[in-house]
């Protein structure tokens, strides 16, 4: 089984008399399921566990469970040799945005006691959104993610105690041993190649083959732009998805990697805002990070945000390098002076940060430029920008001298993250390896509640 960190606010959860029912959110193919039933199954004798988007596809006999007795008698066709105790019996609805009154129904169904809830669901913000009555007090949302990093390394046998003491050095500002450097630059080389998506881990674990790893990955990829697609179909819409979603990849291979909002449709007079919906859809399903645009770096960041000069990125980094090189190795695992990495180290950085709870913005100004990626410093009430190198020239970064230039930006923190084991400070930079950067955790991040 792949550790993942989720299990343990899952399992916690479970545990505790919370007022709440938990729902994992995330985007399809990430593991949820496999792991709310790997947690439920351990702590509960009587598990019952429906797939709302398999019943909507066949008997459809929870389309009008609308009241917590119409519920329970649905309930009772799949599991009702399992419907005991509250203390014994989980409940686990699957995909409950298949439905949209069952979000609201949660509500009553935690206030009548009877069973333990647990759910999960893609699009949430896009179903919320749509559900008339949101049931407020009833519901604590937590977003699950690929594998990160961390996780990777523990999949590939590496130890949570040579994991802490990693974590030690960057704490301290230190460097790992060669060894250890050469070591981790491998394993960051073929996370760039594997990503974190929980089916491809496990045929990169017990294969090995990278043509194997690349046929999943395009096959989630196509999965993805189907959703897509049967979204706009359902919604009655003509939105164009479809569209946004396969232009990602080329944006990226653009020096200022932005969504060109006048290649969506060939259309110069549209602007950001008549999509919307659009980017919506696709940032709630988990498919892609959007990352906005900040002109006026203070804290915190999200005052200062729009949809203007947005950048999107996929929700995996593997999925990205299979669409770029294929079953090519050499241009991650030999470090290929003639490849440029960028687009692919700064996916990773994106995929780790809002995988730690991070919202993921950029620096772009006009005179001064662009710099990667800006997080708050709740610390110290101000920024922290990230500059993301892939190559030999990564002291090199003009937009970052100009932006630590401004003394109204009162910035305390800066990092550069390169490829380079060394870590020192100059000219109020911090320059730190690449694969640190599963050390930024945003500790004020919080589980959304409704």
């Amino acid at each position: 089984m792949l550790y993942r960190k989720i299990a343990r606010k899952i399992e916690d959860h479970l545990r505790s008399d919370s007022k709440r029912v938990l729902v994992i959110d995330g985007a399809r193919q990430i593991g949820k399921s496999y792991i709310i039933r790997w947690v439920g199954k351990q702590l509960f004798p009587n598990y019952i566990e429906i797939n709302m988007e398999e019943d909507k596809l066949g008997d459809r006999i929870f389309a009008e469970a609308k009241t917590v007795k119409d519920f329970y008698l649905a309930l009772s066709v799949i599991g009702g040799d399992r419907m005991k105790d509250k203390s014994s019996t989980l409940v686990f609805i699957d995909e409950i945005q298949a439905y949209d009154h069952l979000l609201t129904l949660l509500k009553f169904l935690r206030a009548d006691d009877r069973f333990t809830y647990i759910a999960s669901g893609s699009q949430l913000g896009v179903t919320l959104k749509n559900t008339p009555s949101v049931p407020i007090g009833s519901i604590s949302i937590e977003h699950m993610y690929p594998l990160d990093f961390e996780e990777f390394l523990m999949a590939n046998g590496v130890g949570e105690t040579a994991i802490d003491s990693m974590r030690d050095c960057f704490m301290k500002e230190k460097p790992l041993t060669d060894s250890m450097h050469n070591k981790m630059m491998d394993f960051f080389r073929k996370y760039l190649l594997v990503g974190g998506l929980p089916a491809v881990v496990d045929s990169y674990l017990t294969e090995r083959n990278i043509v194997e790893v690349r046929d999943i990955q395009e096959e989630i990829h196509s999965l993805y732009g189907v959703d897509a697609s049967r979204y706009e179909e359902e919604s009655n819409r003509k939105l164009k998805i479809r569209r946004i979603f396969d232009m990602v990849p080329s944006n990226l291979e653009n020096r200022k990697k932005r969504v060109v909002i006048k290649d969506i449709e060939n259309k110069s007079w549209k602007r950001a805002e008549n999509y919307n919906d659009e980017f919506e859809y696709l940032v709630s399903s988990g498919t892609t990070l959007e990352v906005k645009a900040i002109s006026n770096p203070t804290y915190p960041l999200v005052k200062n945000s729009g949809k203007n000069l947005l950048k999107l990125y996929l929700n995996d980094v593997g999925i990205l390098s299979g669409i770029f090189y294929k079953n090519n190795i050499k241009a991650i695992m030999s470090d290929e002076s003639s490849v440029n990495l960028g687009a692919v180290y700064e996916t990773v950085v994106a995929q780790e940060l809002h995988a730690h709870g991070f919202r993921l913005y950029y620096y772009d100004n006009k005179k001064n430029g662009e710099v990667d990626y800006l997080i708050d410093d709740s610390d110290n009430l101000s920024v922290i920008p990230l500059e993301v190198k892939s190559g030999k020239d990564y002291t090199v970064h003009s937009a970052l001298d100009k932006f630590l230039s401004i003394d109204d930006y009162d910035v305390k923190r800066a990092y550069v993250l390169s490829n380079e084991q060394n870590v020192f400070k100059e000219n109020g930079i911090t320059y730190i390896p690449i694969y640190y950067v599963m050390f930024f955790e945003n500790i004020s991040h919080a589980v959304g509640q409704w």
